[in-house]
Formats: C-alpha cells, structure tokens, sequence
C-alpha cells in the first residue's frame, strides 16, 4: 500500500475485484494471494501432502522417509516449517524417528480415513 500509495480500503476492495475474477484468494490471516492462471493448488494441509509421498512413492513399513530438507524444496516451505508437519505425523503414528538427526521411517500407511 506504502509502495502504490493507496489506502487498505482501496487494496482490499482491489482484491474482492480480482477475487470475483478468479484472479486472487483469501490466505489465513488476513491475507491476499495471486493466483496464476492454470495453476492448480493443493491447498490441503502440509502434513497430508506430506502423508500423500508415502503412497505416491509406494513406501512401505520400515521404509525410510524423504528428510526434511528434500521435503522442504519439493513443497516449496521452510524447512521448520516441514518439521513441524513430520512431527505431526510422528504423533499420529505413521512416521517413526530415533531422534534427532536419525532417518524417519515409515510406520503405517495411511489412508484418507485415518487423516481426516
């Protein structure tokens, strides 16, 4: 707003426009998104897609799991950010970690029930 010197009553209003044209979406926290045209989103929660590379890899029990880092490029976060969500799987029992600085393997193969 600083930049084009306009209001924030002028940008959202801007956005609703771009909104209702399929150019732009609403993100979590008050903010705005420019979506390309043809890009199809996942917009799922990190830790599903993640979920999804044990099947889309056909991992199977005691396989052992993408690191974070590799996970981080593919899905285009932060790496905390992937941490977060592998530990969310660890919780949910389909990973499983020795601890810090082991290999994650895989523990279950989840399927849509389980993660919903």
């Amino acid at each position: 707003m600083r930049d084009h010197g306009i209001s924030r009553g002028v940008a959202l209003r801007a956005f609703k426009a771009l909104q209702a044209d399929g150019v732009a979406e609403p993100v979590r926290g008050g903010r705005w998104r420019v979506v390309k045209a043809g890009e199809a989103t996942d917009r799922r929660p990190l830790h599903e897609r993640i979920a999804d590379v044990v099947k889309t890899e056909r991992l199977e029990v005691g396989a052992a799991f993408p690191s974070a880092s590799e996970l981080a490029t593919r899905f285009g976060v932060s790496r905390p950010t992937v941490t977060k969500a592998l530990d969310k799987l660890e919780v949910a029992g389909v990973l499983a970690s020795e601890g810090q600085g082991k290999v994650r393997t895989v523990r279950t193969v989840p399927n849509r029930e389980e993660r919903s």
